[in-house]
């Protein structure tokens, strides 16, 4: 190893050696996401309501690492709404988080506000700002998301979200 990069590991490992205490972490941290029982129910109340106004759909519940907790393609739902349903709830668990937005609609809504660019967009892998999503809240911070996909509009998507998460709200303790 040269002179400078040992330099530059001893230095590496004293910032980071230092940098625990002082931020006084602990070393561990603690997450809520929905159980296993909860996220399915989620999934199949927002295909039921949606399938009660005729609309075949995907629901999808993703935690805050964007890993699918539950997944429930109704009978009929077309395919690419599989993806799509994963991509709307990605987007609010990861996106929304930062901003405290809710739902893909105001990450949509927001963005289209946003003064143009001449950066090139970038896309995200996974990240879709199509209405249809809403964040599972507990105690006041986002735990997840929960993506529809597949009635003719996402607003008609979300409704179903809601009424679904309305449904089982007052469980998530």
């Amino acid at each position: 190893m040269s002179r400078i990069s040992a330099l530059q590991a001893v230095a590496f490992s004293v910032a980071f050696a230092a940098a625990p205490a002082a931020l006084n972490a602990q070393g561990i941290i603690h997450t809520q996401k929905l159980s296993a029982q909860l996220a399915n129910e989620l999934v199949g109340e927002s295909v039921a309501t949606c399938a009660k106004n005729g609309y075949k759909v995907v629901a999808v519940v993703v935690d805050l690492d964007g890993v699918r907790q539950a997944l429930l393609r109704g009978d009929g739902a077309p395919i690419h709404s599989v993806d799509n349903a994963y991509y709307k709830a990605y987007t609010v668990a990861s996106l929304g988080l930062a901003r405290k937005e809710e739902t893909t609609k105001a990450i949509q809504d927001r963005m289209a506000k946003a003064p143009p660019t001449t950066v090139p967009q970038t896309p995200l892998p996974n990240v879709t700002y199509a209405q249809g999503a809403i964040a599972i809240m507990s105690s006041g911070g986002t735990i997840g998301g929960l993506g529809v996909s597949g009635a003719p509009g996402g607003h008609l998507d979300e409704e179903c979200a809601r009424a679904a998460l309305a449904k089982i709200k007052d469980r998530m303790k």
